[in-house]
């Protein structure tokens, strides 16, 4: 039987483990058989733990929100095992896992680290598909390949790789008249390793130099209207300027709630509603402040042909990754949306702790 491509491989891998299936991660030293902590039931874990008794990965963010960073073990980790002594039965392991419940379960633990030695790379990798995967990145692992013989082992250097060098597909191309912007065309790109579709919005006449936007869906925002962000405002100034502009480009990238997945965002809308800005909900979840992939809008522009623009963002750090990832930008220019009662702190925080221009 042929191999699968690394693509394929880890395509099938991220759908296994948003099925609950345990996938195989083999580093250079070791490989790890891992099981998502959200989906694991009694039954997945005992057929997990069969051969020995699984520990609990978690990454970084989620362990410095457990206090667990100050124990050597953990200390500068890319990925913490907590080692589950008895007490860690499978509810505990899961409240660990998920902090939503953290106010009203806030005593947790002892959490006892181990040294990540030669399960690091393994271990990383994993966390790195669980968020692939749209799902809390954390894990019960144990030692070596899964048991099953019809289980996927992939590599972990190629789940590592994988977002480093988005190769995208131009699939369809049709004319889309928008309110407000009726002279628009959309080009629809698929990437190459299996990942969600993104668009590009062509509106009136997008000149050498067009006026671009990059917007991330928000499905909160952009169809139901939430008050909780800017993010649909955000979407329809920008359709505005660029047909003021006389033409120009947004680009949809399918990275919902900063790149952590429309489930996850509504896990950290649960946190805000308990006191934590944006940035710590995230954090709180096991996730970076920002887990977007900016290396797919330079991809995209390419396969458009352009190569300068100018940006319509408050968001520096966009305008830093279209550079480096060849796509010069002549000016930045910048979107100025209204704050209402329900979104001050949110824009705020945006301004204050991840350097928004607002």
């Amino acid at each position: 039987m042929t191999p699968l491509s690394d693509d394929l491989s880890l395509a099938r891998a991220v759908d296994d483990l948003r099925r609950g299936v345990a996938v195989g991660v083999a580093g250079a030293q070791a490989t790890l058989t891992v099981l998502p902590a959200e989906l694991a039931t009694a039954d997945s874990l005992a057929a997990l733990e069969e051969g020995a008794r699984a520990d609990l990965l978690l990454s970084p963010a989620r362990a410095a929100s457990l206090h667990l960073l100050n124990q050597r073990a953990a200390a500068g980790a890319d990925a913490v095992f907590v080692t589950r002594a008895p007490w860690l039965d499978l509810v505990a392991s899961l409240a660990a896992a998920d902090p939503v419940a953290d106010l009203a379960t806030p005593f947790k633990g002892p959490f006892p680290t181990r040294p990540a030695g030669a399960d690091s790379e393994a271990g990383t990798a994993a966390l790195a598909l669980l968020k692939r995967a749209g799902l809390l990145p954390a894990a019960f692992v144990v030692p070596g390949p899964p048991r099953h013989t019809l289980a996927l082992t992939v590599s972990a250097a190629a789940a590592l790789a994988w977002r480093r060098a988005p190769r995208l597909l131009v699939t369809s191309r049709a004319r889309l008249p928008l309110a407000g912007a009726e002279d628009c065309q959309v080009v629809a790109f698929r990437p190459a390793d299996g990942g969600p579709e993104h668009l590009a919005l062509l509106i009136g006449t997008p000149g050498a130099v067009p006026l671009v936007r990059l917007h991330s869906a928000c499905l909160t925002g952009d169809v139901l209207g939430s008050l909780k962000c800017d993010c649909g405002p955000q979407l329809h100034a920008a359709l505005a300027a660029i047909v003021a502009a006389g033409g120009g480009i947004l680009l949809y990238l399918q990275q919902e709630g900063r790149g952590i997945g429309l489930l996850n965002k509504l896990r950290a809308y649960a946190l805000q509603d308990q006191g934590f800005d944006t940035v710590d909900a995230n954090l709180r979840l096991g996730f970076e402040a920002e887990e977007r992939d900016f290396d797919l809008a330079s991809a995209m522009l390419r396969l458009l042909g352009v190569e300068r623009i100018r940006l319509l963002t408050n968001n520096p750090a966009k305008l830093a990754a279209l550079e480096a990832g060849g796509v010069g930008v002549a000016t930045r220019v910048p979107l100025e949306i209204a704050a209402n009662p329900h979104n001050e702190r949110y824009l705020g925080t945006k301004r204050d702790r991840q350097g928004h221009q607002l």
